[in-house]
């Protein structure tokens, strides 16, 4: 990584750090292990464990989120909050926008919905521009539904095709090599990432918003919808934010969580999950969260399209250096 680069990132990171400061967000700083991490059946994580003679042994795990822990302050605080700290993704592919360990930034502004967090978002993208950011990775945000792309792009109406078997023969009908069984969140997955991902407009950062309730997640539901009230961020190709509604419903939380609980059974790195931290969610005020990956915001900011240019030791150099090639 530049020097000219390092002083950037660390301009950018001052940059953030006072856009959330100066509008009255408490920065947290929160463990990196977790005891019970919440289940997401579509990473997995880095074991560990504590260990000392006299008190005794614990697993532990290392965050992919802090996630985890920030919704306990929201709850017992009631006020916005943000984050940058250090993540990290077990089995992740290593590369051109991936690094096993990651630095996050997430930021929950309470009484705001997910449509109020495109509005700071731009502003945050604005705050913290330099001379290098292309025109394509500034505000203002395009917006297209998930609903919207998946018919442009793949040609699928998500509506008209809402039970997995339906989705499965479309899906077949197009060349798509679905496996027999696939569930219509399967199918979805793999039709996102051949047909309707690479295919999103990147003249400006873009919002894919209301993702199909089927697709398990901490998101409130859009009432009388199938939808969540949920975006993703892309630009230049890749996807930078996620955010939600956050779910205020304990029993929705337990359920999502019971449900990702059982499709994490067959992962490489099951963990030990909490079922009470759905008791964080009685009286949980109104917010909404962004997570965004702050390593690629920075490359957005730059133009740089390989996370290896933005870190000072990525880690496929550190991995080949001892005896294995990525």
């Amino acid at each position: 990584m530049e020097t000219r680069l390092i002083k950037e990132r660390s301009r950018v990171l001052g940059a953030t750090r006072s856009f959330f400061l100066d509008r009255g967000y408490l920065e947290t700083d929160t463990p990196i292990l977790s005891p019970a991490p919440i289940p997401e059946s579509c990473l997995e994580v880095f074991p560990t464990k504590f260990s000392n003679p006299f008190i005794g042994t614990m697993d532990l795990w290392l965050v992919p989120s802090p996630e985890v822990w920030m919704k306990q302050v929201i709850a017992e605080r009631r006020e916005s909050v943000f984050q940058v700290s250090k993540c990290y993704r077990n089995a992740e592919s290593v590369g051109r926008i991936h690094n096993p360990e990651f630095t996050m930034l997430e930021y929950y502004t309470i009484g705001a919905k997910a449509r109020d967090s495109i509005a700071i978002t731009e502003e945050l993208f604005k705050a913290c521009a330099g001379a290098e950011t292309p025109k394509a990775c500034l505000p203002p945000f395009v917006e297209m539904s998930m609903a919207e792309a998946f018919l442009s792009f793949a040609g699928i109406d998500l509506e008209a095709h809402d039970e997995a078997g339906s989705l499965a023969e479309l899906a077949r009908s197009k060349g798509l090599m679905v496996p027999d069984g696939a569930s219509w969140e399967d199918v979805y997955n793999q039709s996102f990432v051949n047909w309707v991902e690479p295919a999103l407009p990147q003249d400006r950062p873009l919002v894919l918003s209301r993702y199909p309730a089927r697709v398990e997640c901490l998101a409130a539901d859009i009432p009388g919808t199938p939808w969540k009230d949920r975006w993703e961020l892309y630009a230049l190709g890749m996807e930078l934010a996620n955010c939600y509604t956050e779910s205020a419903d304990p029993k929705a939380v337990l359920r999502s969580m019971k449900a990702e609980a059982a499709r994490k059974a067959g992962q490489v790195f099951p963990h030990r999950v909490d079922f009470t931290y759905a008791e964080v969610f009685n009286g949980f005020p109104p917010c909404s969260g962004v997570a965004m990956g702050f390593d690629r915001f920075f490359m957005a900011l730059t133009g740089r399209t390989d996370i290896r240019d933005v870190l000072i030791f990525p880690f496929g150099d550190s991995f080949e250096r001892w005896g294995a090639k990525v």
